[in-house]
């Protein structure tokens, strides 16, 4: 007879084995691979919501969330938030003309984890992660549940900031649990405002990594996988919110935790913690989450600057620009203006695209920082998502719903324009040749 322990790891083996190995159709965290946005295989260009053209299947999701679906084999995980009451779910789109107020949300909310077929869209499971009422309140426009989960096949993290890190295995099963404490996070210059938490975490290797910088705390912590034994804890001299999630670039057979930052954007020995490089004074919002390309990390981020880095993997110390016309020793190139407030840039063959909340899609030369088109998409709205693609097209999504597929060249010529009729601020997922869009209130696969 075979014990239930026996079973139960039996079992568990089985399902991990059928969720399938690592591959470029997975898509285990926020953008994608390596949060690179970039996926493979042909998404459609045109789909339509209305007729059923090119729609796999739609999959309700109840709440609130910003958070972006990820994917693993035949798995689609999504995080959300239940109000428990239903008039507290209001999101506030579109230019808001400066206005930061927080939201008025009352009453206990509870977070939640959602597992997908890929296939049918069918919930396969759902779980509570965490009930009670919020720590902090949210932007307008944000959400409580805006952080991207993180899978590597086995084990699945999510993130609700000051709610606590939750670490799943693929069967729905609580393994872990941490409280990181309270995160103050709003302007630097508004510190009565709460805009809420959305850095997502990142898995390396066998550690969840994530990056937690807040008015009342700073740092970035990686913790054991299988585990949630805390490995380390690196203080950063941020003590303002970002709001990027952070890469892990792989150079000359060290693992380098990069982290975007207004006071602080800098790149970390993983392993050590050391910090390698760092340079201050970009745009005091960090969102966007770094680039890794062409022997270089791109970073950018916006609001009262918006500059755009190209920065060497084995720079050293201080590399604060002092002067628009000097490119530091550990820099490849950098300019002072041209970056993005929210959306993360995308780099597909040679060109960088950076894509502004207004629409203005700029193409530059990766290698060498060169701009070569600049154009405002016509009628553009307003984007919160940030550009992914595949070899052949870019998908960009604007609060309204309204996916602009362009051509990846340097012209970025419109091939499309698909309305999702529903608010969307999420990061579209790209796997198998299917594109995942999460809206206001579904979670959409639209394939050929």
């Amino acid at each position: 007879m075979v014990s239930s322990s026996s079973y139960v790891h039996w079992t568990f083996t089985l399902l991990v084995l059928s969720v399938g190995p690592a591959s470029a159709q997975n898509w285990p965290s926020f953008r994608g691979p390596n949060g690179s946005g970039v996926g493979v295989g042909s998404p459609p260009v045109n789909w339509n919501v209305e007729t059923g053209e090119n729609i796999k299947w739609k999959t309700p999701i109840p709440g609130l969330a910003h958070s972006s679906p990820i994917v693993w084999g035949d798995r689609v995980f999504v995080t959300t938030s239940v109000s428990g009451k239903p008039e507290s779910t209001e999101v506030k789109t579109g230019w808001l003309n400066g206005t930061g107020d927080s939201a008025t949300d009352s009453g206990p909310w509870t977070w939640k984890l959602f597992c997908l077929d890929k296939s049918s869209g069918k919930v396969l499971w759902e779980k509570d992660a965490h009930s009670g009422v919020p720590k902090i309140k949210r932007h307008m426009k944000a959400t409580h549940a805006n952080s991207t989960p993180a899978t590597d096949g086995k084990y699945v993290v999510a993130f609700f900031g000051s709610e606590g890190l939750f670490c799943y295995n693929v069967t729905g099963e609580l393994l872990w649990q941490k409280d990181l404490g309270i995160f103050k996070t709003g302007p630097h210059n508004g510190k009565d405002l709460e805009w809420g938490y959305a850095s997502s975490p990142i898995i390396h290797k066998d550690q969840v990594i994530v990056q937690c910088d807040a008015i009342n705390t700073s740092f970035w912590a990686s913790f054991d996988l299988a585990t949630g034994n805390e490995l380390r804890r690196v203080t950063r001299n941020e003590n303002t919110t970002t709001w990027s999630t952070p890469t892990v670039i792989d150079f000359n057979g060290k693992a380098q935790l990069v982290c975007n930052g207004w006071k602080q954007m800098a790149g970390y020995d993983l392993k050590t913690g050391e910090q390698l490089w760092n340079l201050r004074d970009g745009g005091d919002c960090p969102v966007p989450t770094p680039q890794w390309a062409h022997g270089n990390i791109y970073l950018t981020n916006g609001h009262g600057k918006s500059p755009v880095f190209a920065i060497k993997p084995d720079a050293r110390g201080d590399i604060t620009p002092e002067a628009e016309d000097r490119t530091p020793k550990g820099m490849s190139w950098w300019q002072s203006k041209g970056g993005s407030y929210m959306p993360t840039p995308i780099v597909i063959g040679d060109n960088l695209y950076i894509a502004t909340d207004n629409g203005v899609i700029s193409v530059l030369d990766a290698k060498t920082g060169k701009q070569l088109r600049k154009e405002r998409l016509e009628n553009a709205g307003t984007f919160s998502a940030s550009i992914v693609g595949v070899k052949e097209q870019l998908y960009f999504v604007n609060e309204d719903g309204d996916v602009f597929v362009l051509k990846s060249d340097k012209n970025v010529e419109q091939l499309a324009r698909n309305p999702m009729h529903e608010v969307c601020l999420a990061t579209p997922a790209i796997s198998d040749g299917k594109l995942l869009i999460r809206t206001r209130d579904n979670v959409y696969c639209i394939g050929k």
